[in-house]
């Protein structure tokens, strides 16, 4: 399902907690940027990467897993910056430990089909092949 202009906006302005999985605590790498620019957004940001568990980006500590994400987070979007074949485990982790969560949005180049018929059967929206850091302009926020 591709989302109009106007359900990405809402997203945007109502996903208040985000995990983001494979951030990278690399300057170049895309998601430390976005990590940035979300927090810009005042988006509450969680960083997940079990190379980098424990250590601080952007101010926020990583964990290693979504399940290792406190419950009381709240976590109502995860921003998945992993290869497509990466998508499905995430997706079932996320539906089984997130209990508030309402997307998955998938970053430029992620893509999965199997992903979203498993989301959308537990009535989570999910979002491929676009950058927040890139909507958000673009819709004027």
């Amino acid at each position: 399902m591709t989302q109009t202009d106007d359900q990405i906006r809402a997203i945007l302005q109502n996903s208040k907690v985000i995990a983001l999985v494979g951030a990278s605590m690399n300057p170049d790498r895309p998601s430390y940027g976005v990590m940035r620019f979300l927090l810009s957004k005042g988006h509450r940001v969680i960083p997940v990467n079990p190379g980098h568990e424990g250590q601080v980006l952007h101010g926020q500590t990583i964990y290693a897993t979504l399940k290792d994400i406190p419950k009381d987070a709240a976590v109502d979007l995860v921003d998945v910056f992993r290869a497509s074949d990466a998508v499905v485990p995430i997706v079932e982790q996320a539906l089984a430990d997130l209990p508030q969560l309402r997307t998955i949005w998938l970053q430029l180049g992620v893509q999965s089909a199997a992903g979203a018929d498993l989301a959308q059967a537990h009535g989570v929206t999910m979002v491929q092949n676009r950058c927040p850091a890139i909507e958000y302009p673009r819709l004027g926020l």
